[in-house]
């Protein structure tokens, strides 16, 4: 009876994610037939607000990228707690070497809540000459008409914050090319099935985030979010609750890894699980529905090796293969993606670990420090 009842659920199981894996196809077809939106009249001047916290890997060739765009009117503000960061010195390079650009330092000595990210940008606003405000993570890097395409959504009255997709860029250990594959072949396609389902996108990804101060200041500005990890996420869905369109623009931008060892990999995975189980309770319950090939192997082994469970097996694995080439090689344009395809298999034992890691404890490692996260907000542990 326990070996039927498993049999019946490993086979439902194979089935939703085969299903899953259909809706995401579907997702990237929508997607890519999306026109982008190109209004070259409207260039509002914008102020790019990038706190930091350390050097990435790539930080001068990411950070030189945003103060090299081909748009009217730009400033970037860069925004460090600590006036001995590793990152200043490097800002310091740029403003000595790029003298026509606005770039300024600003030392944000305050530690207004357990997020330096926000807490800078709260510092870093009043700043801000500009309406218009674009926050991106300090190792992401962009084309020089980056700008230019994700403002013109603007031009539409309804659009109130513009996000975009990346690609992850690895470095040299397993870690940080399991982490880049799990960006293409998974999270990516996540986003999309997520935009399909609920009619369009109700969060933000740290990537891109393009709003007017008008708007923050109508969900209570970055305040609010001084003790959420997940703050992205958090201003996107403030702001998808309070009326405005979120839209997910067709610029696609690089994201740079470090050199992650393995271990590094699944806490950060971990950090991230948990992070989503806090903000998308159901959605991430849901997410076991995903697991494709996950329930494949288990039909499989269930089946007793019964040509039914080699076919579920085979048809899992075959449409895992084409979502991940369609990701990958089509809406992402990624060019490593298939220098990393075999990695993708052990990419998705990982995201079954960690799933089930996410709800074993509430500890996550963010930038060297262990919090607690409760309701998505952090504690120092």
């Amino acid at each position: 009876m326990a070996q039927a009842s498993f049999r019946i659920v490993t086979i439902l199981g194979t089935l939703c994610g085969i299903g899953y894996y259909v809706l995401c196809l579907w997702s990237s077809r929508r997607f890519l037939r999306q026109r982008a939106v190109s209004d070259m009249a409207f260039a509002p001047p914008v102020s790019i607000l990038k706190p930091l916290s350390g050097a990435d890997p790539q930080a001068y060739e990411n950070l030189r990228s945003h103060c090299l765009q081909d748009y009217p009117e730009f400033e970037i503000i860069f925004g460090v707690s600590d006036p001995d960061d590793s990152a200043v010195p490097v800002v310091n390079r740029l403003i000595t070497e790029l003298r026509d650009r606005r770039i300024r330092l600003i030392i944000c000595s305050q530690i207004l809540g357990t997020n330096l990210k926000v807490s800078n940008l709260v510092q870093m606003l009043p700043c801000a000459k500009h309406e218009f405000l674009l926050v991106n993570d300090s190792d992401i890097r962009v084309t020089r008409d980056y700008l230019s395409k994700v403002i013109a959504p603007f031009s539409n009255p309804a659009v109130g914050m513009v996000t975009c997709l990346y690609r992850g860029i690895s470095g040299a250990t397993l870690g940080s090319r399991l982490e880049a594959a799990a960006i293409s072949a998974t999270f990516c396609g996540n986003v999309l099935a997520a935009r399909q389902v609920e009619g369009g996108i109700h969060f933000g990804l740290g990537s891109t985030l393009v709003f007017s101060r008008t708007t923050l200041a109508s969900i209570g500005g970055f305040e609010p979010l001084l003790d959420y990890l997940a703050d992205d996420f958090e201003l996107g869905h403030r702001m998808a609750r309070a009326g405005r369109q979120v839209w997910l623009s067709n610029v696609v931008v690089d994201h740079y890894l470090p050199d992650y060892s393995f271990w590094d990999f699944l806490r950060h995975q971990l950090r991230w699980s948990r992070s989503t189980r806090a903000s998308r309770p159901w959605g991430y319950l849901g997410l076991v529905l995903t697991f494709g090939i996950q329930w494949a192997i288990l039909a499989a082994i269930a089946s007793g090796g019964a040509v039914w469970g080699w076919a579920l097996l085979a048809a899992a694995a075959g449409l895992r293969t084409m979502l991940a080439l369609v990701l990958g090689l089509k809406v992402l344009k990624d060019r490593q993606v298939l220098r990393r395809f075999w990695l993708i298999p052990l990419s998705d034992l990982a995201a079954l670990i960690v799933w089930i890691g996410g709800y074993t404890g509430q500890r996550v490692f963010w930038r060297g420090n262990e919090f607690i996260l409760e309701d998505g907000k952090l504690r120092p542990a």
